[in-house]
């Protein structure tokens, strides 16, 4: 993971380059008050003050900065990052301003993957200074969290199997003390079916497994966080052509967000009792894969007909949210890289959410609005639930009309979820198709700081 512990200093008064912000607004006023070779050389940069743009300008032997905002007295996530993305290596202080939650764009936009290949001519690190940095380590917790997620989503599937993210959840059982469970392989037949049905066709090496981390006081209210851990797709037998598979090693990209979560969970030390499950499968062909037609067995007691292959995902959290349910939680959150129907219809910006109470949902978009991670809210709507009725089965895997993916996926969620449960999905893609500062293309969170300031207003620290 990027190093970014200390890329946010205490200003104690060290020398430092002056970051000024500007408004498309203020700029003329701002320019009264500049040199004529000063001026010159911003307008030679084309710097008018737009919000995201920068300028560097001389000043004696050194130079200063400009960044344009919205406002500068409601920074947002990422106002800074562009900043951090164009600025020589140095240390920088803001003019008459704080960060606030800007360093979180100031921080990711330092984020590169550099596993196996390295960074042609890197750049040193932008440190910023602060009056206020004990308070900023919230917001580094949270782009730490991020980076985890654009880590763990970015590496290929032969080095992200089941097993690799076995290892993250002991990692995180070690750090903050928590009990593992792991089943797996041929375990998992007896009480997770559909988990072993769905991943048995993949090489050893890449058994399925649910991975079970509990952590808390037992007597809080129950917290449950599910991610889907489909460690690479092929689409089973009813496989999918070669461009669909081409990023299919993000497929895992839900059980990312989850890990990443309960890591701010537990790190803050959210007064709960946290239970972690992910279901880690690699949906391969081969012998012993699951086929169309094929009606299998669930946790809840339910038959599944299998109409595709290719919607797996919901096998397996269906046997997840089970086990979840059984825990009686005061709420469930569940991450999926689960539809294409979800990018269709809100494009790679948003995480489609879906929600049974409207008061739970309100909380999240508000949540999210304040944070730079909006989600969306599509429906569960009771007139699609027919869409899943089998002639041979309780429930079918996946409806022959081209309508309402999304939503249907999320009907089918519903089923597995114990009736009563404040319950949320987010169908999430888990990647960026087209950089923007503090957000590099590949993989990136959707609806992790939405839930993250979500939890910490509803549980508490």
């Amino acid at each position: 993971m990027t190093e970014i512990n200390d890329l946010i200093q205490a200003d104690r008064g060290q020398d430092a380059v002056a970051i000024h912000l500007i408004t498309k607004a203020g700029f003329e006023a701002f320019a009264k008050g500049l040199s004529a070779g000063q001026h010159a050389s911003l307008k030679a940069q084309k710097f008018e003050g737009d919000a995201g743009s920068v300028g560097i300008v001389p000043d004696g032997d050194g130079f200063f900065a400009v960044g344009g905002v919205g406002d500068p007295a409601n920074l947002g996530s990422y106002c800074l990052a562009a900043l951090a993305t164009n600025l020589p290596e140095g240390t920088y202080r803001l003019v008459d301003a704080q960060p606030d939650d800007a360093v979180f764009g100031w921080l990711t936009a330092h984020y590169r993957f550099t596993r196996y290949k390295a960074e042609e001519n890197p750049v040193g690190p932008r440190i910023l200074l602060t009056e206020q940095v004990g308070r900023m380590s919230g917001y580094v917790a949270e782009a730490q969290a991020e980076m985890l997620v654009r880590d763990l989503v970015n590496t290929p599937a032969e080095d992200m199997g089941p097993a690799a993210l076995e290892a993250e959840f002991k990692k995180l059982a070690k750090e903050h003390g928590a009990d593992l469970k792991v089943t797996r392989g041929d375990e998992l037949e007896q009480g997770y079916p559909m988990v072993h049905a769905v991943g048995r066709a993949a090489a050893r090496k890449h058994d399925p497994r649910i991975l079970h981390l509990e952590w808390g006081a037992k007597d809080a209210p129950v917290l449950a966080i599910v991610g889907k851990g489909v460690c690479f797709d092929s689409g089973g037998l009813d496989i999918k052509p070669a461009a669909g598979m081409r990023l299919m090693k993000k497929d895992m990209g839900g059980a990312a967000h989850a890990i990443a979560l309960a890591g701010l969970i537990m790190g803050a030390g959210l007064k709960v009792r946290l239970h972690l499950l992910v279901p880690a499968v690699e949906n391969a062909i081969s012998g012993p894969a699951f086929r169309p037609g094929d009606v299998l067995p669930s946790r809840k007691g339910l038959t599944v007909e299998i109409h595709n292959t290719d919607a797996e995902g919901r096998l397996i959290l269906g046997d997840a949210l089970t086990r979840a349910s059984e825990e009686k939680p005061e709420l469930i959150i569940d991450f999926a890289t689960l539809t294409g129907a979800a990018r269709v219809a809100l494009g790679p910006d948003y995480a489609a959410m879906m929600a049974r109470r409207d008061e739970t949902a309100d909380a999240l978009i508000k949540a999210g609005r304040a944070n730079g991670d909006e989600p969306w809210r599509l429906p569960l709507p009771d007139a699609y639930r027919e869409y899943l009725n089998s002639d041979i089965a309780d429930i079918v895997n996946a409806h022959s009309n081209p309508y309402a993916g999304a939503s249907v996926a999320g009907l089918f969620l519903d089923r597995f979820v114990e009736e009563g449960i404040d319950w949320v999905h987010f169908d999430t893609f888990a990647w960026r198709p087209f950089p923007k500062p503090g957000r590099s293309k590949g993989g990136t969170a959707y609806g992790l700081r939405a839930s993250w300031h979500m939890l910490k207003e509803r549980f508490g620290s």
